[in-house]
């Protein structure tokens, strides 16, 4: 599978709890959220989901009227980190370009069900096959 991937960098890139369990993941948008000033917002970082994030926004009527919405507020209430944005809300994930969006629901995914932020990718020129993380603390993963 061919996969032109951004991954992570930075200091928060993996926190891990005093357990050694990995509860944050850093990551870097594809191509960033970007603000009314203009200022493009590409690095965040994500924390695993608790069982209340995945309940509560299902009492949301935004989510009662469009269950795609659930999307949008599952990923503010994880996001805890977005540029140098104050807070993610909601409107602010409404904002997302589509292949963003894609690209943090996949990272939800990968976190919370499967337990890995790895994915496998194949080379475009060479063809070779290897494993990256996609919460990696240094560009190019693991």
């Amino acid at each position: 599978m061919t996969l032109a991937l951004a991954t992570a960098a930075g200091p928060t890139a993996g926190r891990a709890t005093s357990t050694g369990l990995r509860t944050e993941f850093a990551f870097v948008l594809p191509r960033g959220y970007v603000d009314a000033a203009g200022t493009v917002h590409r690095d965040g970082t994500m924390r695993l989901a608790t069982a209340k994030d995945e309940i509560v926004p299902q009492r949301d009527p935004r989510v009662r009227e469009n269950e795609a919405y659930l999307t949008v507020l599952l990923l503010s209430r994880v996001i805890t980190r977005l540029g140098a944005l104050p807070e993610v809300h909601p409107g602010i994930v409404e904002n997302l370009f589509a292949s963003d969006l894609a690209f943090l629901q996949d990272l939800y995914r990968r976190v919370n069900q499967e337990g890995t932020s790895q994915v496998a990718v194949q080379c475009p020129a060479c063809q070779h096959d290897f494993t990256i993380d996609m919460g990696a603390d240094a560009p190019g993963g693991s």
